[in-house]
């Protein structure tokens, strides 16, 4: 078995916001009092015409199915990743087997990659970008200060079909520099795929500056007379 390892942490704060969730998707409210969509819903433009393609090639009862499982694992398993980051004795209270197996293939690439970390699920919004949302987790990996988010996925992805979780931490470097005037250059992706050991995406921000710009101004093109 592999032994739990116990994270440093030095925790930077950061300002708490209010999020709604519309029918046009989430949306925080920043102390400023500026309503920003969150970049996950700025980001789902990029996947809609394929999601629906899929949803009408598998049947709307079969992909609300598949959806709400992938939705319960990944929540579950980033759970376990985040209480065991916070050195939670219990990480593994009341998880399901399945979620405990995926995992265990992600422990010791955590516990030999993660050094001190500085923040998890914590708030970010950007007025530069016109964007908020919740980074996973803000910490050392391989002794560099990275942005770190977890994944799960049924099959291997490619790094071909990740360039959106790549806009996302992007997007997220840039918030927590605006936020804290640490700049973040490393991006993580970590994704746990079923059957098979972890993936690591590792880019650079500035690789993904541009491409993120474009999906929001397309984002604004598309909700100019939205009403939140």
């Amino acid at each position: 078995m592999i032994k739990n390892k116990k994270f440093v942490h030095e925790p930077i704060e950061l300002s708490e916001m209010k999020s709604v969730t519309t029918e046009n998707g989430r949306r925080y409210q920043t102390p400023e009092g500026l309503e920003l969509p969150s970049i996950t819903t700025v980001l789902s433009i990029l996947s809609r015409k394929s999601i629906a393609a899929w949803r009408k090639r598998v049947g709307e009862k079969k992909a609300n199915a598949i959806s709400k499982q992938a939705s319960s694992r990944g929540t579950s398993v980033h759970t376990i990743c985040e209480k065991y980051l916070d050195n939670d004795p219990d990480y593994l209270d009341g998880v399901m087997p399945n979620n405990i197996q995926t995992f265990q293939t992600m422990k010791p690439i955590m516990n030999d990659m993660i050094g001190t970390i500085y923040a998890q699920e914590a708030p970010l919004y950007s007025t530069h970008l016109g964007v908020a949302g919740r980074v996973d987790c803000v910490a050392e990996f391989n002794g560099k200060i990275s942005i770190i988010d977890f994944k799960t996925s049924r099959k291997f992805k490619k790094r071909d079909w990740c360039h959106s979780y790549f806009m996302q931490e992007c997007a997220y470097a840039i918030m927590w520099e605006e936020r804290t005037g640490i700049p973040i250059t490393q991006l993580i992706t970590f994704i746990a795929v079923d059957n098979s050991s972890p993936l690591i995406y590792v880019e650079h921000r500035d690789d993904w500056v541009n491409p993120l710009r474009d999906v929001i101004k397309q984002y604004e093109e598309e909700n100019t007379s939205v009403k939140f």
